[in-house]
Formats: C-alpha cells, structure tokens, sequence
C-alpha cells in the first residue's frame, strides 16, 4: 500500500507529543476505556498499530479523505484509484497459512483483499465473543496491512457466503417468531450486542485511524431477499453510530439489484457472465447517476454440492470475464480468490425445489486451490494484472510441501451406542426438541452435528417425522432406513415388548440463501408419530463433536476392531510423521459417510457420493510423531484410511 512520506522540521517533537495525546484519546473514544475495566487484547494491539506505522501529526493529514466516490472514479485521497481485490476468508484457513495466501494475493498483482466476517463463530453462545486463534478478525486484518494489502470488510450481519444460515448464529431461531435480516426487535437487539463487540475492534483499524480497512459492505445481497425497507437504513444506521467512517458499500446480483439500493450508500455488483455486465452498469447509472463501477464479486468458480457435479470454470473465461471487467473502467473483486476450506460443520445449504448441501471444501474451482497451490487461472490473472499496474510484481511464494502418508488402519473402536454412557447426561423431555431448543450449552442449544434421540416403543407399524436433514432410524442397535426430506416414513418390523427406537439426525447444514432462512431449525421438528399416535418421553443426546467430546473417551474405553463392527461407530488409529509435518488429502475408499478429526480438529464431513472424494489435511495440524485419526463412520468402514498428494481428479488445471 502506498507509504506516506515524513519530512523532519524543527516542531516534530511537539507534533509528537500532540500525537501520543490523541491516541490516548482515540483509545479512550472506540475501547470504552476505564480504570481496571478495558480490553487490554485490543489495547495493546492498537497501540502496536500506532507504534507499527510511525504516526506524525503530517501523516494524520495525509489520511484525511480515505476513499471516495467521485464521478467515475474512485480516489484515494487525492489520486484516482483501482480496486483490484481478491477475496479470502480467514475462517476457512488455517492461521499459520494466513501470510502465505496473502502473500500470493500481492503477488498476482491485487492491491485489495476482502473478507466476510461470520457471525456465528464470534459469538457461539449469546453474549460469549470469540477473537482468538483462527477468527482473530483483527491479527488477519493487520497482516493484511504489513503484507501491503488495503481491506475490504463485509461484516453482515448476514453473509451468505455458502455458510451455515449464512453466517447468523443459530440460538436466533430459537424465539418461536424470530424473523431474520427484518427490525424485527428481536433480531436487532442481538445485532446490537455484536456489533458492539465486533466494531470496537474494527474501527481502530479503518484507514482513517490508520489502519487498511478502506471500505465496509452494509450487509449482503439484501436485494435478494428484500422483507423489510426499514433493514438497510437499520444496518447502515448501526454502522455509522460505532464508528464506521470509511465508504460504505452494497453487493447485489442481477436479480436483488434493483432493490438493494440504499441511499449514501455506493451499489456493487456481483456477477461472471460478460453479458450480464452491460445491463447491471447500465441500471447502476439510471439509480445513482455517474459514481465507480465496481463488480463486488466476479465469480472465479461456483461452489458444490452433495450428490451433484464438481463445478469448473475454465480459466480462459474468467480472464477474459475479468479483462473486460477492468477494460470498461470497472474496479473488481475476485470472489473467491482463494476459497478453503469448510472445516467442522460450517458449510450451509440451499432450499429450493430440493434440499442441497455444500461439501466440505469450499475449493471453489478459484484461482488458488483448497491447498493454496497455483492454477491456470492464477498465472493468467497475474500476467494480466501485471501488465496493467506496469510495475513488476512480487515473486510468487514456493508452494507448501504435500506428500502421501503411510496408510492407517484403525486400531481401536468405539460403538455410538458403546460411547453414550460417556456423553454428557441426556436431555430428557416429554416430546422431542429441535436442535436450536435444547437446554445445553448455557442455554444456547446446539449448533451442529448430529442429536439423538430415544424413546421406547411396543409396536411395530409405520413412523413419520419431520425431520432435518437426515435422520437414521435403529430399532434397538439395527439400522433399518432413514427419514429426510423425500423419506417422511419408515416401517417398524414387528418387535417383541418394550423395544428402544433410535433416531440419529445430522444437521447437514442449514441454508445460507434464499427467503427460507427463518425455518432453519433442525433435528426433530415437532412430534413423531408410529400408526399416528405421537411418541413420548425422550432421551435426547448432543453429538456436537467438539473437542471436549472427544476428551471423554479415554484410552482404556476404546476397544480393538471387531471383525463384524456396529454402526455408527468411532474408529482410531495412530498417523506417524517422522519428519516435518506437509499437507496431506485423506482419502476415505472404502468408507461411506462420516467426519474425519486429526489430533481434535475436525476436518469435515465425506460422504462416498461425491463429487467431494479426498478432505484437505493442513500440515500445521499435524505433530511430527504420532498423530491421532478418528473417524466418525455412520454405516460401512473401510480397512484403511489413505493419504495422498492431490485431491480427487478435475478439480483444477495444476501448475508443477
């Protein structure tokens, strides 16, 4: 980014001192400052900023005007300026990666990176806030800046971004009549808590306080969904009144645009197909006269889903997308520049003639792979960018060893129906209860995962549930079908006496797009019926598989591998690395649907249907030594767990 020159004089000591007064009362202003009572984590980074850019009483002048929306063009400050960004969320990233990927983001030639920031990780559990390790929002902003990248924020609150209920924490839904993204007061009270929380860290790093952040996004694609007029002023509003000072942006795509308008506030938008480019600029300039164009999200690639095609988009069509884009005087952002990975069970889903869920990756065919290895698209977008900054570009960074492990096969094992005794106590309730209204967690519910459910029956006959997503029925230990959104019934065989029926539900993600956000709930909605006489008296069990769930299986509760296994089941073995740890692609053949954990992380969900087939393995989650594999298997193992180099074939155009 640009560096701001200091000349000396004789009053520099007094501009000093004036200086050190008024970051002490900036600090005062945006972190609340009282004795005994401040966040001394934000303090001391802001206070590491100020030291880090060597602030004078010139340079706050320089820094007066930020960017601007004049005519056709962006400035900043007083010199006509380009966006040119790539989007990379640090979420889906692991930490000690960051400086890698931005470092190649500067070295195809960007000057912006862009970020969502979601929600439901920062704020888990109402009132509980989360800044540290891989969503420290404010330690990925600042290398940002020390990599030599300006920032664009898209804070939401809601962001879509393939994500769980589009990034919204999902203790919302549990108030019967919570309207998302509305001034529903419901909503906008908890939106008023985090934004607290959240902006107090933003603000120090906005550009006129000295840091990178140029730009904030008022929420995302508001256009799209359009229920309450009243909601983008709110956000706007809210933006404004904690400090935001920077230029404030919406995102639309064709179909939202002409209803995500908000005025003082510059409309992008977000599109790939070259023919759709002159209509949008065209409506742009008949809402808001002459302002800079700029295409917020140029898709490099889409993302995929369970059971569906792996989605390519060539690279030749996305430079010559992108040549155009800049060619007809538009800043642009690439969406996604790098896309990662959806560790856990963060990816969300849609909803419209047929429930879809995302994969685990989030590789989105983009112009640096799940890995953060180099595609085609990468080498063209990086001779394109080069030529139009004419300066030369940094040298791209080496690639990140990978290599193939030794096979593992699984030495220990572990029953659910084994394990339970292990769990937290059961929930126990007259009716079932939805995932989101469990009494757990402080309250909050439960986020992700699975949930089970038992009760007893005397019966046999036909079951019907309203479940979601996917909910595996056991007539004691025996697997006998499943309920999902096509299935609503299954037949009980005939049982003898008092038998227990099991009913284990995987939230596969809840829906992060569409008008159908508010009916997100998930496990057992309401009753369930056997020959339509509703069930009673539950035990319900919160399989969230955090770390702590783990910490509960001891070593001596774990048992060898049977020959004939009962499903679902944990099954471990021991990796060994004798050198420095790389990356690694687990690889699942054999195996049919489940979630692989290295040494407590979760790397996400496989399921043998594809297109997914291989999950990314970050070497900087490995130990050098021994590492320990669990796999969570919901109906057939296989004999080992590989590893390979690449993931699965035709996920992108490799450069050696």
């Amino acid at each position: 980014m640009p560096k701001w020159n200091v000349r000396r004089r004789p009053g520099r000591m007094l501009g000093l001192l004036l200086l050190v007064i008024l970051s002490l009362l900036v600090l005062r202003r945006y972190l609340h400052l009282q004795p005994g009572g401040c966040d001394l984590e934000v303090a001391r980074r802001y206070c590491v900023r100020v030291n880090w850019h060597r602030l004078t009483p010139l340079w706050l002048r320089h820094r007066r005007l930020g960017l601007q929306a004049k005519g056709q063009n962006f400035m900043l400050e007083d010199s006509a300026f380009w966006i040119f960004g790539g989007s990379v969320h640090y979420f889906r990233v692991p930490r000690e990666y960051w400086r890698d990927r931005l470092l190649k983001v500067k070295a195809c030639g960007l000057n912006t990176l862009t970020t969502y920031v979601p929600w439901n990780l920062h704020e888990p559990e109402r009132g509980k806030f989360d800044f540290s390790g891989n969503v420290d929002l404010e330690a990925f902003v600042l290398l940002a800046a020390e990599v030599g990248l300006w920032v664009i924020l898209r804070p939401g609150p809601y962001i879509c971004s393939e994500m769980d209920l589009g990034g919204l924490p999902s203790w919302l839904l549990q108030d019967p009549d919570m309207r998302l993204r509305t001034t529903y007061k419901g909503f906008t009270e908890a939106v008023d808590l985090y934004f607290d929380h959240l902006m107090v860290r933003v603000v120090p790093l906005q550009y006129k306080h000295g840091g990178p952040i140029i730009a904030v996004q008022v929420e995302n694609e508001y256009g799209s969904y359009n229920k309450d007029p009243a909601y983008m002023p709110y956000v706007k509003k809210a933006l404004e009144d904690r400090g935001i000072v920077e230029l404030l942006l919406t995102s639309d795509n064709k179909d939202g645009l002409s209803k995500g308008i908000v005025d003082g506030v510059l409309a992008t938008i977000n599109s790939q197909p070259q023919n759709e480019l002159q209509f949008l600029t065209t409506f742009l300039l008949s809402v808001q006269g002459v302002q800079p164009r700029m295409v917020m999200e140029c898709w490099t690639g889409w993302f995929d889903s369970w059971g569906g095609p792996h989605s390519i988009l060539d690279s030749a069509e996305v430079l010559k997308t992108v040549s155009a884009i800049i060619n007809a005087g538009s800043s642009i952002n690439l969406y996604m520049f790098h896309g990662g990975t959806n560790f856990g069970f963060i990816n969300g889903a849609v909803h419209f003639q047929d429930y879809k869920s995302d994969v685990t990756s989030y590789d989105y065919d983009a112009v640096l792979t799940e890995a953060g290895d180099y595609t085609a698209k990468y080498t063209g977008l990086r001779e394109f960018f080069g030529s139009v900054s004419g300066a030369p570009l940094p040298a791209p960074p080496d690639l990140l060893p990978k290599t193939a492990y030794e096979p593992v096969m699984p030495a220990l094992y572990l029953s659910l129906w084994d394990a339970l005794p292990y769990l937290e106590e059961p929930v126990t309730s007259e009716k079932p209860v939805n995932m989101e209204n469990l009494p757990i967690n402080g309250g909050n519910g439960q986020s992700f995962g699975y949930t089970l459910y038992e009760t007893t029956i005397t019966s046999s006959g036909i079951l019907s549930a309203y479940v979601r997503d996917r909910g595996q029925v056991f007539v004691n230990t025996v697997s006998i079908g499943f309920l999902d959104y096509k299935r609503e019934k299954v037949v009980i065989p005939s049982i003898q006496g008092f038998t227990m029926l099991r009913i284990l539900v995987e939230n596969r993600g809840r829906v992060n797009y569409g008008t159908n956000i508010d009916d997100q709930r998930k496990g057992l909605i309401g009753n369930i019926y056997l020959n339509d006489s509703p069930l009673k008296k539950f035990k319900i069990y919160s399989l969230d598989m955090k770390k702590s769930f783990f910490q509960r299986f001891h070593a001596d509760k774990w048992n060898p591998v049977p020959d004939m296994p009962v499903f679902p089941a944990f099954f471990s073995g021991p990796l060994f690395v004798s050198l420095s740890p790389c990356d690694t692609f687990v690889k699942l053949e054999g195996w049919e649907k489940g979630v692989v954990f290295i040494n407590g992380q979760n790397l996400g969900r496989y399921w043998n249907i594809g297109p997914q087939e291989t999950l990314y393995l970050p070497g900087a989650w490995l130990d050098q030594g021994l590492n320990q594999v669990i796999v969570f298997e919901e109906k057939m193992a296989g004999p080992v767990i590989q590893f390979t180099e690449t993931p699965y074939l035709g996920r992108h155009q490799y450069l050696n």
